[in-house]
Formats: structure tokens, C-alpha cells, sequence
């Protein structure tokens, strides 16, 4: 083993904003330390980190020229409820009908991430 994972890290525009999206989303705690660059949350024991991106850029979804290089799955019991309350705190959703057991929205800035249930 060469190392630990440590933190996933999330580009965005203000990390303070994002944090209190993915803290309300995952049920999450926030970490003393952070500023106007860098904001760390606890959820489940992984550690998402926010990092200011001035310039930042949403990925695109579906992107017909690569891949959204990167997304978080998150599961939920009941689709159906958890869906108005994620789009209640500022998220969008991008693809309903997969066929599968997950739906693709995105974040206030633009990461994808799925609701996933288990079948």
C-alpha cells in the first residue's frame, strides 16, 4: 500500500455554500478549521472536502465529448421521498428514467451525483 484516502475533494466557487448542501444532503458535520478557501465535512466517516475554484466550470451532463470525470453515489431508502428534499435544498435533476436503480441530478454548481436504491 502506497497511502489512505484521505478526502475527496470538490472544486466550486464558494466552499462554504456547497459544504451546507452536501452536510443537509448527507447528514453530515462540518469540521472547525475551514475558510473562505477550504471547507471539510464528516459523513459517515468520509471526509468531502470544498475547494475554492474562482474560475470554476461545471462539468456537463451527458457529455457527448468525455465523461463527467466524476460523481458520488448516494443511497436512499425511498427515491420518491428523498427526491423532493434533495431538489428542496437547490439540486437539479438531470436524468430520471435510467432504467436502473439510480437517478442523476446535480449539486447547486453543477457535479452530478446519483440517488441510488437498492432494488
Amino acid at each position: 500500500m502506497v497511502g489512505q484516502l484521505r478526502s475527496v475533494v470538490l472544486d466550486c466557487p464558494n466552499p462554504s455554500e456547497l459544504a451546507s448542501f452536501y452536510e443537509k444532503l448527507l447528514g453530515a458535520e462540518r469540521l472547525a478549521g475551514g475558510d473562505d478557501t477550504w471547507v471539510v465535512i464528516v459523513a459517515n466517516g468520509t471526509r468531502v472536502a470544498f475547494q475554492l475554484t474562482p474560475e470554476y466550470r461545471p462539468p456537463t451532463f451527458p457529455d457527448p465529448h468525455g465523461s463527467q470525470q466524476f460523481h458520488l453515489d448516494v443511497l436512499v431508502d425511498d427515491v420518491e421521498e428523498a427526491e423532493p428534499e434533495v431538489l428542496a435544498l437547490g439540486a437539479r435533476l438531470l436524468q430520471k428514467d435510467t432504467g436502473d436503480d439510480f437517478r442523476v441530478y446535480a449539486d447547486p454548481v453543477g457535479h452530478t451525483f446519483c440517488l441510488m436504491w437498492l432494488p
